[in-house]
C-alpha cells in the first residue's frame, strides 16, 4: 500500500504525533509511507529520522482570515496527491480533514480519519466531510458509540485502542527504580510519590486533585509528593498551589524530554481528566511501566483498567471521591506494587504496539478490498 499520514499541529502534536509516530515507523517497512505536517512540528521533524518514511512540509493553516494561505496550502497538497496516487490518505484532525478533501484528485485515494478527542462531532463541516469519508477509527468504544449518533454513523465505524510502546515503557529493576526515588522524595523514603506524565492543560485535572488532597488531614498530606511532568503552570495556578498549602508537596518537573525516570520512580500514576481526554497514551504508558492508575469515568478513560485489579476510577471533578481513593492509596500501600504488575500484565496483553499497528493495517486492507468489490 501507499500510505500519506496528515497532521495540521505545528508545535508538539501530542497524542497525534505519538499515533501516527507509531504507525508510520512501523509500516514503513512494508509499504510506502509519507508524512505530511507543518514545517518545525515536532512530526515532522521526527517522522525525517525514519527509515522509509517520504515527509512532506505542507502546512494547514485554519480560519477564515488565512483563505490566502490556505489557498497555496491546498494547491502544493493537490499537486503532491495527484502526483503521488495514494492507496489510503489517513487524516487525524479537523484541519487537515478539510484541506485533504479540497485538494482530493480524480483518482480518489480512500480516506481514513482518526477521533482522537471527545469533542462534539455537529455542524455542516462533520457533515460534509462525513459524506466524503470511507472509515472512521474510533480510539475508544466510548468515541465509537457517540460516533454512531452523528453523521459518520452511515460509514464503517472501527475501534482501534491506542497502543504504546511495551519494550520502551518497561519497568525498571529495583536498583535503578529506588536510585531515581531518592531523586524525587529528598530523603524522605515514607512519601507515596503519586504523579502524571498527562502533561498540565487545565482538562487534565490535577488542580482536582491538589484540592482533594487539600481536603486530607495535615499528617496524611504530609506523606504525599505529587509529581506533574508538562508545560509548567500558569503563575495564577501555582499561587492557587501556595494557598492550598501544597508547595512542599508538588512538584513540576516541566516538559521531559523522556519522561519515563519520572514514571518510574512512581508509586502510582493518574490521568483526571474531564474534557477532550478518549483513552490517554499518558495512562498507558504508565501502565506499562507497572504503575497503577487512578483514572475519572471520563470517556474511554475506564476502558483502561478493572477496578481494584490495576487501577482506581473516581466520578468526575469529585474532590471527596479523590480525597477518599487516595486515602485508600496510603492506607493500602503494600497491595501497589502487586496492581502495578497487573497493569504491566494488561499493558502487554492489550496495549502493545504489534496489535495496535495489525489492527490499523488490517483495517486498511478491509477498505480497500471493499472499494474494489
Amino acid at each position: 500500500m501507499k500510505l500519506l499520514f496528515t497532521n495540521f499541529h505545528a508545535g508538539d502534536g501530542g497524542g497525534h504525533t505519538t499515533y501516527i509516530r507509531a504507525l508510520a515507523a512501523a509500516l514503513a517497512s512494508r509499504h510506502e509511507v509519507h508524512v505530511a505536517a507543518p514545517p518545525g512540528s515536532r512530526l515532522n521533524r521526527e517522522a525525517r529520522a525514519w527509515p522509509g518514511v517520504f515527509v512532506l512540509d505542507q502546512p494547514f493553516p485554519n480560519g477564515l482570515n488565512k483563505w490566502r494561505a490556505r489557498s497555496r496550502a491546498r494547491a502544493q497538497l493537490a499537486d503532491y496527491l495527484q502526483r503521488q496516487a495514494f492507496d489510503v490518505i489517513h487524516v487525524n484532525g479537523s484541519a487537515d480533514h478539510r484541506l485533504v478533501l479540497s485538494a482530493m484528485p480524480a483518482r480518489r485515494p480512500a480516506l481514513v480519519w482518526t477521533k482522537h478527542n471527545s469533542k462534539p462531532v455537529r455542524g455542516i463541516g462533520h457533515w460534509f466531510r462525513a459524506r466524503h469519508t470511507d472509515l472512521v477509527i474510533a480510539v475508544c468504544e466510548y468515541t465509537r458509540r457517540e460516533l454512531a449518533n452523528t453523521a459518520y454513523r452511515h460509514h464503517p465505524l472501527v475501534t482501534i485502542p491506542n497502543g504504546v510502546d511495551t519494550v520502551h515503557w518497561v519497568p525498571w529493576d529495583a536498583g535503578d527504580m529506588a536510585a531515581e526515588r531518592q531523586r524525587w522524595n529528598r530523603g524522605d523514603e515514607g512519601l507515596l510519590l503519586f504523579g502524571s506524565n498527562a502533561g498540565t492543560a487545565d482538562y487534565k485535572g490535577w488542580m482536582d486533585l491538589l484540592e482533594a488532597l487539600a481536603q486530607l488531614p495535615a499528617g496524611a498530606r504530609q506523606r504525599i509528593r505529587v509529581l506533574i511532568a508538562g508545560v509548567p503552570p500558569k503563575p495564577a495556578d501555582l499561587q492557587k498551589v501556595a494557598a492550598l498549602g501544597l508547595g512542599e508537596q508538588v512538584v513540576f518537573p516541566g516538559v521531559l524530554s523522556d519522561p519515563r525516570p519520572m514514571v518510574a520512580a512512581l508509586d502510582a500514576g493518574f490521568v483526571l481528566s474531564y474534557d477532550v481526554e478518549t483513552i490517554s497514551f499518558a495512562c498507558r504508558e504508565m501502565m506499562a511501566m507497572g504503575k497503577p492508575v487512578l483514572l475519572t469515568d471520563y470517556a474511554g478513560l475506564p476502558e483502561n483498567i478493572e477496578p481494584g485489579v490495576d487501577g482506581w476510577l473516581v466520578p468526575v471533578r469529585d474532590r471527596t471521591a479523590i480525597a477518599a481513593a487516595v486515602t485508600r492509596l496510603l492506607e493500602k500501600r503494600d497491595a501497589l506494587p502487586s496492581m502495578g504488575e497487573a497493569a504491566r500484565q494488561r499493558a502487554e496483553r492489550e496495549f502493545g504496539l504489534p496489535l495496535f499497528v495489525e489492527r490499523t493495517e488490517a483495517a486498511y486492507q478491509d477498505l480497500l478490498r471493499s472499494r474494489q468489490g
